[in-house]
């Protein structure tokens, strides 16, 4: 599987960053080889909304899942809508977070919460669900759905106004 992490520099021993939108860089990692490349992040030094554009990133390049210290809600809603997983992950290298990956002890990271980001939510550790329980019901998975759906209903109405600003200056 192709996983991301987010980074402090180049490489599987590079610190993993705490954060996720403005993190140096990410590593994208293919857990059944460990074969792995980093990218810059593109959205570091954006004015505003990096977390989607690196959220859009993270997609654009296949990684189905990626492992940070925090993820705010809007990066949440593009990775839930991609069907991208989020996992919690803070100290340690990149290649610490992509074992705690594998073994499967990081806990997933969930809309809602307290974040860092300017955006006021974020990510929160939750604790695991164990394997023996059921899935979520149907109208858990609806509640889930909509709810994202009406993250990038927002998130689109944020974009459309700026775009429609700059145009008219």
């Amino acid at each position: 599987m192709r996983i991301a992490v987010t980074a402090e520099g180049a490489g599987l021993d590079a610190p993993a960053s705490p954060v996720f939108g403005r993190c140096p860089c990410y590593i994208f990692v293919d857990t059944d080889t460990l074969q792995w490349e980093a990218a810059e992040n593109p959205a570091r030094g954006a004015p505003g909304g990096a977390g989607i554009q690196a959220a859009q990133f993270i997609v654009e390049r296949g990684a189905r899942a990626v492992v940070t210290g925090q993820v705010g809600p809007n990066a949440m809603g593009v990775f839930q809508a991609a069907g991208v997983s989020a996992y919690l992950f803070v100290g340690g290298t990149v290649r610490a977070a992509v074992a705690a990956f594998q073994a499967g002890t990081l806990a997933p990271a969930q809309a809602g919460g307290q974040g860092r980001g300017k955006g006021g939510g974020g990510a929160r550790v939750v604790p695991p669900v164990p394997a023996s329980t059921a899935g979520p019901s149907r109208e858990e998975t609806l509640t889930r759905l909509r709810e994202t759906a009406e993250t990038l209903r927002r998130q689109l109405a944020d974009l459309t106004e700026q775009i429609d600003r700059l145009q008219q200056e």
